[in-house]
């Protein structure tokens, strides 16, 4: 059976987890507190990275999220979640990348300042986290247009990857009243059951700022 290794507030965990379940395969969670479990010899045996989520298939172990997806669509392509179209596969690996690579960073130093980390960012590094984000949500609903999705009408990993991390903008001071296709799209995916079973509770993100506040 499959197993994923997650904590309920990552991003990069749930992504994995809404595929799962999107897909509706059968599959066991198990819990990876990160205030020391990630550390553990038996998980690093499985991630000496000590990162989440990690997927076991048996006796093959897939670490870095984007990976699991493919491995995902590969092994279990009904329903699909990538197009065939050369340009709707690079325009879903775009969003992919851009949400990795530009949107996570730019959101960093607003969940520190949200969440009363010690050292959170000063004012100008805000003010540029959430320019650097104005770039990639208007880079987005170009890309969406009147669309459902963000690629050819098709719930696909482009999906997946942006929408578990746009919707949360409003909660950490950054609305989407600028980009309404946007802002009507997040609306949409919150909706699937697969957002609302993997939400995390209000229980597990104030357990998470507990630990990290004491540190």
């Amino acid at each position: 059976m499959l197993k994923l290794y997650h904590n309920p507030i990552s991003f990069n965990s749930r992504r994995v987890w809404i595929a799962l379940l999107e897909k509706e395969l059968e599959f066991e969670l198990v819990e990876i507190k990160l205030d020391g479990d990630q550390l553990q010899p038996e998980f690093l045996a499985k991630n000496p990275f000590h990162h989440i989520p990690v997927l076991e298939d048996d006796d093959f172990t897939i670490v870095e999220s984007l990976a699991i997806l493919d491995y995902l669509e590969a092994k279990y392509p009904k329903p699909t979640f990538i197009p065939t179209d050369a340009r709707a596969i690079a325009t879903m690996r775009m969003v992919e990348m851009v949400t990795v690579n530009e949107l996570l960073p730019a959101m960093t130093p607003l969940i520190n300042r949200v969440m009363g980390f010690p050292g959170s960012n000063s004012p100008e590094k805000l003010e540029q986290a959430k320019q650097k984000a104005a770039t990639v949500f208007r880079f987005l609903e170009d890309i969406l247009g009147n669309d459902l999705y963000l690629v050819n009408r098709q719930f696909t990993l482009a999906d997946i990857v942006a929408g578990t991390v746009v919707p949360l903008f409003p909660s950490l001071g950054f609305p989407l009243i600028y980009y309404p296709k946007l802002s009507s799209w997040a609306e949409r995916l919150m909706q699937r059951p697969s957002w609302q079973t993997t939400q995390a509770s209000p229980e597990a993100i104030e357990a998470f700022k507990a630990r990290f506040k004491g540190q």
